[in-house]
């Protein structure tokens, strides 16, 4: 017998199936997810939760003429998978594959290309305002999940939402175990009254009536209101929302497609904005998931029959690792010493400062511009604090950072993790920016570090340095273990020399001096003469280096894993670009959004690998000698 997956070939096929046979299908999604993301690695436990959910939108949405946005987008799975993607998660998240997230290219299906969290509820109320002015009459759904919920941008939506007068449904994905006792009857009953059409015309037109009545028709029409609005506050959760203006239907059994349709249904025929409250579990349906969440949210590839990833034991440690026991470190020393995170402390490794030290540990939810305003009040308070952040996640702080911390010069440290190419989450998680933003600040201490113990050292540095602001960035994986004889220092703008020669400097900068070791190497097995220097500082820059460096050097190699533009490169590029006795051969990735795939993958592809760059540098110095014989 075929399975019903099979039968889902494109937008609404759903709809050709019996009722009956939706928890069959449910199953089978959750199993083909399990088997297909142990093999490609991903978002599991967040889409095995909204299987039911995503059904269920699907039977009420003619897509792609109705709009389903997806906050943040890492939930989409089964969304793709109604939509007849089924075939693209044999590449999953691979280079020139299926991308994790929603893609505008890959379906008309897809809204917004999206990745970073509590966007959903602003897009989808443009999405409205375009349908109102244009005339047009479609539904939109909002999915957007309680973690979410807590980022400041969604309750700016949510103000502006209750003044809509037409329809826009707001999906509340709620995954938090400590609140499913709600689920049931009475809430299943207020569900469907107060989303009920026949209801809703009633109670309009008594009091469109009572008000038409001689002397007392106002009075009773607002004693009424007066009355049910109590009724409401005693009977009914979400006042919330309902106080903000926006109309709240629930809690209800995410997993129950029958009563989710149902309500969303009824949403969608009322011309204002409601918020439908579903619980789901994430996780559901694979026990290693359900038992830890939070682990199988992003996930490498697995072993289905108990969860544990194929490689693990085999990595080394990571620089997120070695931040964590640093810092913590650190804070014994310093009881000054705060830490921040936005909703992530295990991904950015402050889980054991929390342990460690409770009452100096923040997670503020995922609010990235609160942390760090945060932490400018800590540090006009005195504190120190640490704010750990993915680089992806920092830059929606740009004007926080400016404004509250650079301006006022207080010592708050970021600590930018997954700094550079993060590899298959894809555009919206490189972190190729945070150089280019970051260094144009005044007052900005940039630093990236070459190694393990560079990292540590420049941590240190960092949290005794009470001048202004610093941000150390680092890659995702493992960290760097070569050159540990070279310990010099950390001296505010001072670059280290790694091996000093002529002709042809390389002037690597955190990851890259990895890199930079093996292009030396290349290019020495051609007979060149190659200094290699860790710049370390990325702002301010070690001027007195850059003028030195022409005595002795007629070509110098800029190396970033950042966007040329606004990069340190672009800079020393500028430096030089009067002065006739040296050339500039930058490498850095180009001024564009860079797609999914393994970062060797991504480096080879835009010359940032070793063999890529010693060719490139090759080639440059060729051209630069031709070029001064033809003078």
């Amino acid at each position: 017998m075929e399975e019903l997956l099979e039968q889902i070939k494109g937008p609404n096929d759903i709809k050709k199936l019996d009722p009956k046979e939706y928890p069959v299908l449910a199953q089978e999604i959750r199993k083909f997810l399990v088997q297909n993301i142990s093999r490609t690695g991903g978002h599991l436990s967040s889409n095995l939760g909204v299987v039911e959910l995503t059904m269920a939108l699907h039977l009420c949405c003619d897509l792609p003429n109705d709009k389903i946005i997806w906050d943040v987008g890492h939930q989409c799975y089964t969304h793709k998978l109604l939509t007849g993607r089924k075939d693209g998660f044999q590449n999953l998240r691979q280079f020139g594959g299926m991308s994790g997230f929603p893609k505008r290219v890959e379906s008309d299906c897809d809204i917004l290309d999206t990745g970073h969290s509590s966007t959903s509820i602003g897009a989808a109320l443009g999405l409205a305002r375009a349908r109102d002015i244009r005339g047009e009459n479609h539904n939109i759904f909002a999915v957007i999940g309680d973690g979410a919920l807590s980022g400041g941008m969604a309750y700016e939506a949510l103000n502006n939402a209750a003044r809509l007068k037409s329809n826009l449904v707001i999906v509340l994905n709620d995954n938090q175990m400590s609140i499913s006792k709600n689920v049931g009857g009475m809430s299943r009953y207020l569900g469907k009254i107060r989303t009920n059409a026949n209801y809703t015309g009633l109670k309009e037109d008594v009091e469109r009536a009572l008000q038409k009545l001689p002397v007392v028709g106002n009075a009773l029409a607002g004693q009424i209101r007066s009355v049910k609005d109590l009724l409401k506050r005693i009977l009914i959760p979400g006042m919330l929302f309902e106080d903000m203006g926006i109309t709240y239907v629930g809690p209800i059994d995410g997993h129950d497609i029958r009563q989710m349709a149902v309500a969303f249904k009824n949403a969608s025929k009322l011309q204002e904005a409601v918020l439908v409250h579903v619980i789901t579990q994430k996780g559901r349906g694979y026990l290693p998931a359900m038992k830890d969440p939070a682990r199988f949210h992003g996930v490498a590839p697995f072993r289905v029959r108990d969860g544990i990833e194929r490689n693990e034991g085999k990595r080394g440690t990571s620089y997120t690792e070695i931040f964590s026991r640093a810092v913590v470190e650190q804070a014994a020393e310093n009881p000054m010493i705060t830490a921040i995170s936005a909703a992530m402390p295990s991904g950015t490794g402050l889980v054991k400062f929390a342990e460690k030290y409770p009452a100096r540990f923040f997670d503020v939810g995922i609010a990235e511009e609160h942390a760090v305003t945060f932490a400018a009040g800590m540090a006009a308070g005195g504190l120190h604090p640490v704010v750990a952040v993915y680089s992806t996640f920092l830059q929606r702080a740009y004007d926080q950072i400016l404004h509250d911390v650079c301006i006022n010069k207080f010592p708050v440290t970021f600590a930018v993790d997954r700094a550079g190419l993060v590899g298959s989450d894809g555009e919206t998680h490189q972190g190729i920016f945070d150089i280019a933003y970051l260094s144009q600040m005044p007052g900005m201490i940039v630093m990236a570090p070459k190694n393990t113990w560079e990292l540590e050292a420049m941590l240190s540095f960092a949290l005794r340095y009470e001048e202004g602001p610093t941000a150390i960035r680092y890659p995702r994986g493992e960290a760097y273990k070569g050159l540990m004889e070279h310990t010099e220092p950390i001296v505010p703008g001072k670059a280290e020399w790694i091996y000093r020669e002529s002709q042809i400097a390389l002037l690597a900068a955190g990851s890259m001096v990895e890199t930079a070791v093996e292009v030396r190497e290349r290019l020495k097995e051609k007979k060149f003469k190659v200094s290699l220097i860790n710049m370390r500082f990325l702002s301010p820059l070690d001027e007195e280096l850059l003028r030195e460096l022409p005595e002795s050097h007629s070509v110098l190699v800029p190396m970033e894993e950042g966007v040329f533009e606004g990069g340190f490169g672009q800079k020393i590029a500028a430096w030089y670009q009067d002065d006739r006795r040296t050339a500039v051969c930058p490498v850095a990735l180009p001024n564009r959004f860079i797609e999914h795939g393994s970062v060797g993958i991504l480096k080879k592809k835009y010359g940032l690998d070793a063999a890529g760059i010693a060719e490139r540098v090759e080639a440059y110095v060729k051209e630069q000698l031709l070029g001064e014989l033809l003078q």
